[in-house]
């Protein structure tokens, strides 16, 4: 094996790729008729795309900040990219339908931000969801005119957005949910009249809304969440006077609510996250004793709430994320001492929670992607000083943070959405210059 190594001949090129006015490069070395012997399992690719020839093979690992290799099959135009090789380049098979990359280290640009069309309207503590047909829906939030009920669609293909219909009520700090059937259920929220029970649904095909069945209660900065079964579980909030640990369910079939039991603690602005094994993970918030630490877990399956292990520290409007493991990631908000940089793991087989590394800077009312590669994009928010344009990428492999390239609008209270090609979508929030009606790629 070493031998044949040996003999292997290399080419090396610059690979570059022009985004608007940003450049991204690379140079990778190329080895012929070869592929990786993968004698681990971190050799494993972690994702594949069909791509007409290796140039584009190239510029597909130029656009995944994880990557750093590349196979591409020439029989099956099979694209795979790897991430951390761990020396694999020692073991390596003769394939002639195969070359494989290697980008050669130190010569990656970071990803850049682009922006993109901007909303027709300022707005933040709105609502983002990706569609089916791949375009993004922004709903409500509130603007210079006040608490809004517009909503408008962006298409990924041409960067621009267009206006779709209007919900029959204006709100922000509301919730909006995929159904199963392409639909989006949008619940709750508050306006000028104060916490609202109603919900409505958005038909994609037909661009408008119809009202739904109301709440058993009114609510907002609640939570809502997919079930296996095609449910939409709503739990905590605040109701105007009042923090909730009720929780109700929607039948999308029949359009009605019946409740679900009451959590253990009364909660709003806290995270909900869908587990692996299908029971939801509730995790801090805030209520009328002060900030939460506790967290609890809904079974679907029997329709009861249990306590799980506590974080280490409390904290409200942090954000949430299920890595591929199953874990759970819980990063920044705010706490007694002011918005966190801290970030923790839940681990759901054992119901406990470890620390893992800090964020470069604390932050509150940010965002959190999970990346195609597996990392954790965290964007923007607020530090208790200063609205925040950085972001930084989390490695689950490592438990570590790095800093990658700064959005070119400082922002909190905005949305991020992941596009069907992998690239992160913000839009909107808000910052020293008032509501924000932009909009940038990662």
């Amino acid at each position: 094996m070493a031998s044949r190594t040996v003999c292997l001949w290399f080419l090396f090129m610059i690979i570059t790729e022009v985004v608007g006015e940003n450049t991204q490069s690379i140079i990778m070395s190329l080895t012929p008729d070869s592929k990786y012997q993968c004698v681990n399992t971190t050799c494993l690719p972690f994702i594949s795309f069909i791509t007409s020839n290796i140039r584009n093979c190239q510029i597909v690992c130029l656009t995944q900040s994880h990557c750093r290799a590349a196979t591409f099959h020439r029989s099956t135009s099979n694209c795979e990219l790897f991430g951390d090789m761990l020396n694999q380049n020692e073991n390596m098979l003769t394939d002639v339908d195969a070359t494989t990359m290697n980008i050669i280290s130190g010569t990656r640009f970071q990803p850049e931000w682009t922006t993109t069309g901007n909303m027709s309207i300022g707005r933040y503590w709105h609502t983002a969801s990706t569609l089916v047909n791949e375009s993004v829906l922004v709903v409500g939030g509130s603007g210079n005119g006040g608490y809004l009920n517009s909503a408008e669609l962006y298409n990924p293909l041409t960067g621009t957005w267009t206006t779709t219909g209007n919900m029959s009520t204006v709100r922000y700090i509301h919730t909006a949910s995929v159904l199963a059937n392409g639909s989006v259920l949008v619940t709750g929220g508050q306006n000028s009249v104060g916490d609202l029970d109603n919900a409505e649904l958005y038909n994609p095909s037909t661009g408008t809304w119809t009202t739904t069945g109301n709440m058993n209660v009114l609510r907002a900065a609640h939570t809502a969440s997919i079930l296996a079964n095609g449910s939409v579980l709503v739990a905590g909030g605040h109701n105007g006077t009042s923090y909730l640990d009720s929780a109700e369910l929607y039948n999308p079939s029949t359009g009605t609510w019946i409740t679900a039991g009451s959590m253990s603690f009364a909660r709003a602005w806290h995270t909900a996250s869908t587990l692996a094994n299908g029971l939801v993970l509730f995790t801090g918030g805030d209520n009328s004793i002060g900030y939460l630490n506790s967290a609890e877990l809904y079974n679907p399956s029997t329709g009861t709430w249990t306590t799980t292990g506590n974080m280490s520290i409390a904290r409200y409007v942090h954000t949430a994320s299920t890595l591929a493991n199953g874990e759970v990631l819980v990063v920044g908000g705010s706490g007694n001492g002011g918005c966190l940089n801290s970030a923790e793991l839940y681990n759901p087989l054992t119901g406990t929670w470890t620390t893992t590394g800090n964020m470069s800077v604390a932050r509150c009312y940010h965002t959190e992607s999970t990346l195609s590669h597996g990392s954790v994009l965290v964007t923007g928010g607020y530090n208790g000083a200063s609205f925040l344009n950085s972001a930084e990428l989390y490695h689950p492999s490592t438990g570590t943070w790095t800093t990658t390239r700064s959005m070119n609008v400082a922002r909190e209270l905005h949305t991020a959405s992941t596009l069907v090609n992998g690239e992160v979508l913000l839009t909107g929030g808000s910052n020293n210059g008032g509501y924000l009606n932009s909009a940038e790629l990662y």
